[in-house]
């Protein structure tokens, strides 16, 4: 069984920044792809950023891009997301995910079929 734990997660003020980290465990081989999404309350998830595990190609959501960089760690078996320049519009809680089928768009949260407990991030005016 696959298991994501998310980590780094706090209370910031805005300007900050912040490292997530998901750790990946329970398979000998690497996913195909991992993503981090947010949801804030009283909104729907939304697909922050992703990676290709295999070529470390990275997709980013507009409202991001430029601030926030995901990186992965082979040895680690491990996923990051480092957050710059945080806005309090970023407050919400942070979902790693793990996908091994490569099926459908990498934005599209229904295709990743691991996902962590989520870490909450906050970021104050």
């Amino acid at each position: 069984q696959v298991q994501l734990v998310e980590s780094g997660g706090g209370l910031v003020q805005a300007g900050d920044s912040l490292r997530l980290s998901c750790a990946v465990s329970g398979r000998t081989f690497s996913s195909y792809r991992m993503g981090w999404f947010r949801q804030a309350p009283g909104k729907e998830r939304e697909f922050v950023a992703a990676i290709m595990w295999a070529s470390g190609y990275t997709y980013y959501a507009g409202s991001i891009k430029g601030r926030f960089t995901i990186s992965r760690d082979n040895t680690k078996n491990t996923v990051y997301l480092q957050m710059n320049s945080l806005k309090p519009e970023d407050t919400a809680v942070y979902h790693c995910a793990a996908d091994y089928s490569g099926r459908g768009a990498y934005a599209d949260h229904v295709n990743y079929g691991y996902w962590g407990q989520g870490t909450q991030v906050n970021v104050s005016s």
